[in-house]
């Protein structure tokens, strides 16, 4: 299996263990987060990656999958800027 088949495969394990309406999330919205992580591991330390992905978690429930996608990138843009 290929890594995007064990990603999904692994995300969807994740997904049965949320209750019984868990959150999708589209391929557009995981490479953001990973692009975030990313940003966020070399912008400080690598322990900042799972924190910053969380608190943008924490700010985008509920709200739609473009939304959520496009205010993920915008994050990763001012996290570069700052650099």
């Amino acid at each position: 299996m290929d890594q995007a088949g064990e990603l999904e495969e692994f995300l969807e394990r994740v997904r049965s263990l949320l209750g019984p309406n868990p959150p999708a999330v589209g391929p557009g919205e995981v490479e953001a987060i990973l692009e975030l992580a990313r940003v966020a591991a070399h912008a400080s330390e690598r322990r900042a990656a799972p924190v910053t992905t969380y608190l943008a978690g924490l700010v985008l429930g509920g709200a739609a999958p473009e939304a959520r996608e496009a205010f993920l990138d915008d994050l990763v843009v001012k996290l570069e800027v700052a650099r």
